[in-house]
């Protein structure tokens, strides 16, 4: 009886490929929750399997990130070190054959972003023609990266005067953007023309180039002394090996609410990524590990305490003072540099 059962099984398999070619998997759905498309990280949904083809299935598993979801009483957790963009696969086996078929879905955050608010701890000058890209510290000494086609530099600056002790100009065919020192090598990213910089930071000679990998284009660039943290302008913040620079990973950039792809600027301190809300006043607390944006900056205002003049333009640069303890900020063409305490706003 079972021999027949497979032979039907295989004739049925045999019919649906032999037919103008029709792949069997379109007749397999995933049923995931209620329909939905955003579920939570570790929320328990219903996980079933719709059949329309006709084959009797032997046997089905479902995987997450390639790694296999329990399920007890058809339900299972969607849990995952990293959130975003997923997809569940079932691996179904009927008439003797393997057939995949996949579910795209959002794993989102399992809380809101707390909201934070800061306090200006000082006010230094600050070059109101740079249009600040990126901002890194190393001791005293604060590198900052400029923007613009024709405009672009790298410098070195004392943040106390403003004053800037070295620049290397980019060519005019680039446009520079974020920066992050890791051991010897200052990388420096350009916008749109798949290209990044190696530098000597101390004395700003150009020490080769790199080409980008999947990711769209350069935005902002942070480490966390291991690996490069790159945005594009996307959801995603990749991982870049500093010793290939090839990218080995991402992370996408998530609340509890929906994808968010806004990250520009970005700055690592203590397991998070402060990164810079494209065109706003705002910055984001993102963990590392996960991508779940755990916190918004407010930094509305802050814009009002600066020369303001036609060419002023938005919020944008963070850099961390470790020995300080505190962060500094400005915007693209500001005139002051701003060192600020982060802190949690009171309900």
């Amino acid at each position: 009886m079972t021999y027949w059962k497979i032979s039907l099984s295989g004739l049925l398999l045999g019919l649906f490929l032999g037919c103008g070619g029709n792949d069997p998997s379109r007749d397999f759905a995933i049923e995931l929750g209620e329909g939905g498309k955003k579920f939570t990280h570790n929320q328990e949904v219903s996980i079933g399997l719709r059949n329309t083809s006709g084959l009797e299935v032997d046997s089905v598993r479902y995987f997450l990130d390639g790694s296999p979801l329990a399920l007890q009483d058809g339900r299972a957790v969607l849990a995952s070190r990293t959130l975003g963009e997923k997809s569940l696969e079932a691996r179904i086996h009927a008439g003797g054959t393997l057939i995949r078929v996949e579910k795209d879905f959002d794993l989102l955050a399992e809380k809101a972003p707390e909201i934070y608010t800061y306090e200006i701890l000082n006010t230094y000058p600050h070059d109101q023609e740079a249009f600040t890209q990126g901002l890194e510290f190393r001791g005293d000494t604060l590198y900052e990266s400029t923007g613009q086609r024709g405009y672009s530099s790298l410098r070195k600056v004392d943040y106390r005067s403003g004053e800037i002790l070295a620049q290397t100009d980019l060519s005019d065919n680039y446009f520079g953007e974020g920066i992050s020192l890791l051991g010897d090598t200052l990388y420096m990213l350009t916008w749109q023309s798949k290209t990044g910089f190696l530098f000597d930071p101390d004395t700003l000679e150009k020490l080769g180039n790199f080409a980008y990998g999947e990711s769209k284009e350069g935005w902002g660039l942070c480490n966390d002394g291991q690996v490069l943290y790159k945005s594009d302008g996307s959801q995603r913040i990749w991982k870049l090996d500093p010793r290939t620079l090839r990218e080995i990973g991402h992370i996408e950039t998530v609340t509890d609410k929906s994808v968010f792809n806004k990250a520009n600027e970005l700055e690592f301190v203590n397991g998070k990524i402060y990164a810079n809300v494209w065109q706003k006043p705002s910055m984001m607390i993102i963990d590392a590990a996960s991508g779940a944006i755990e916190g918004v900056v407010n930094f509305g205002g802050l814009e009002k305490k600066v020369t303001q003049h036609d060419r002023l333009d938005v919020f944008n640069g963070v850099a961390y003072h470790a020995g300080r303890g505190s962060f500094f900020v400005t915007g693209k063409r500001w005139d002051k540099l701003f060192e600020v305490r982060i802190v949690k706003r009171e309900p």
